[in-house]
């Protein structure tokens, strides 16, 4: 079992070189995807304070505010400066990306990534995009959540891993696999939450902040969310929409969308599960979530999206019913033909 925990070679490789463009006195910026979510934070978090330890002052720096059910993980040594956006970015040494495959999904900040004297370092786990944030990469599918690369980072060169990092490591990846849940919960992401645990991070206080500490507004939001439930089972088909406004009628963010989805994907039958959120600028929102079998982010691509083979996500110009009606009959074909098979169990 203790091969378990070993790093395995190409990651070791790939921490060896993407560290070597890190060095003690210099000044870099975390950033993470739109809408960061508990990996994207959690690494983000760990990180910073991996980089204390060898010299390296860490800002964090997100094209979206913190979400405030992680702000609990900054406390006092981590610096976020998000709301200064691009003007961070100008004064830094360097950009280091967690959990971003694809450039565009830095939002706002993309333009100004894209103009860097020195292209981004990047750590994560997702399927290739259409433009990576750079070259040096510490990139493995196979990881459960971007915070096992992380951990793995810690290892290779050295690094003590705190109760305050093991807590954000934690939270990467207990979020990212739906609790221990979903299908990339493999036997070496278990090996590394207990390495978690022996670092400190106990179970049940995780569970209160992450879980069970949601604002009234979140539980209202998805009460009227699933009112909106729709269903397609002789095609395995389950979906919810958010219409513009519902959000801002119930005091909630968009980091309260976070697990809707799993609700139409809890249902028997159901193989394929969407969430629409019908944005002010006259786009929609899609979450693609799947069981055994069925690869959404093959149907997330025919839409300008991505992700993982269970999750992913887009973003499609269009009125909430147009874009809707035309997942929904992708999503059909998809799966009528078998477009949308992966052959994984």
């Amino acid at each position: 079992m203790t091969d378990l925990i070993a790093v395995p070679t190409n990651r070791r490789e790939a921490i060896t070189r993407l560290a070597a463009e890190l060095r003690p006195g210099m000044t870099v910026a975390l950033s993470t995807h739109v809408n960061a979510d508990g990996d994207g934070c959690g690494s983000q978090a760990a990180f910073a304070r991996l980089l204390g330890q060898i010299g390296v002052r860490a800002i964090v720096v997100n094209p979206t505010p913190w979400p405030e059910m992680f702000r609990w993980l900054l406390a006092d040594d981590v610096e976020e400066r998000s709301a200064e956006g691009a003007a961070v970015l100008a004064t830094v040494d360097r950009l280091v990306v967690l959990d971003i495959s694809d450039v565009k999904r830095l939002g706002g900040l993309a333009s100004t990534v894209r103009g860097l004297p020195q292209e981004a370092l990047v750590i994560d786990h997702h399927l290739p995009g259409e433009e990576p944030p750079g070259t040096i990469l510490v990139s493995d599918t196979s990881a459960c959540a971007t915070g096992e690369l992380v951990f793995d980072l810690a290892q290779v060169l050295g690094l003590t891993i705190t109760t305050p990092i093991a807590q954000a490591l934690y939270t990467a990846l207990v979020t990212d696999t739906g609790g221990f849940r979903f299908g990339n919960t493999s036997p070496r992401c278990l090996m590394v939450a207990a390495a978690l645990l022996q670092a400190g991070v106990n179970p049940e206080q995780m569970y209160a902040r992450i879980y069970g500490s949601v604002p009234l507004g979140r539980v209202k939001l998805l009460r009227d969310a699933l009112e909106t439930l729709e269903t397609d089972l002789a095609h395995g088909i389950a979906w919810v929409s958010i219409a513009d406004g519902l959000l801002e009628a119930h005091g909630a963010t968009s980091e309260d969308l976070d697990g809707i989805v799993e609700h139409p994907r809890s249902i028997a039958g159901v193989r394929l599960a969407l969430l629409f959120r019908e944005l002010p600028t006259g786009q929609v929102k899609i979450s693609f979530r799947s069981m055994a079998g069925v690869n959404v982010h093959a149907l997330a691509a025919q839409f300008g999206g991505g992700g993982h083979a269970r999750a992913s996500g887009a973003l499609v110009g269009g009125s909430l019913i147009d874009v809707r009606e035309r997942v929904l009959t992708a999503a059909r074909r998809g799966l009528e033909t078998g477009a949308l098979a992966d052959g994984r169990t």
